[in-house]
């Protein structure tokens, strides 16, 4: 008996700062981001991108990120994405671009992937305040990453 559905494995899953491909299909991640380092807060991300690589599964599936904040129940934002594996060989890469999004607290927010409501990873984004070297003032509030 051949199966109809399986659930995906989530092969890897990076917060970058952007994310190309080459004319061959592979793909470039620029800039990925372990923590958010800024010299204040509130701070506008102009742009953040969650890339995704699925495998090993067959089927229809709904792909689910979300961004956390520090107090983990609070959805700054969110994304779905449907996508189909029709033999456990193939694989799916996701990216999810996230616009203007706002930290307004110090503090460690958190990414979530999910497939068809099933959490496959959460990782920690911490946002660190570092003052600006002494003598120096900050500038005015504008884009980070």
């Amino acid at each position: 008996m051949q199966a109809t559905r399986i659930l995906p494995d989530l092969q890897s899953s990076l917060l970058c700062e952007e994310v190309r491909q080459e004319a061959n299909g592979n793909f470039f991640i620029v800039g990925v981001i372990n923590l958010i380092r800024v010299q204040q807060l509130p701070i506008v991300a102009g742009r953040l991108c969650v890339f995704n690589r699925w495998t090993a599964g067959i089927g229809q599936f709904t792909e689910n990120v979300r961004v956390i904040a520090p107090d983990q129940t609070t959805v700054l934002r969110k994304a779905d994405l449907k996508f189909e594996l029709r033999d456990p060989a193939m694989h799916s890469t996701n990216v999810m671009v996230f616009n203007q999004l706002e930290f307004k607290t110090a503090g460690t927010y958190f990414i979530e992937v999910l497939v068809d409501d099933v959490m496959k990873i959460r990782y920690p984004v911490p946002v660190v305040v570092v003052p600006p070297p002494a003598g120096q003032t900050p500038p005015p509030a504008e884009s980070a990453p």
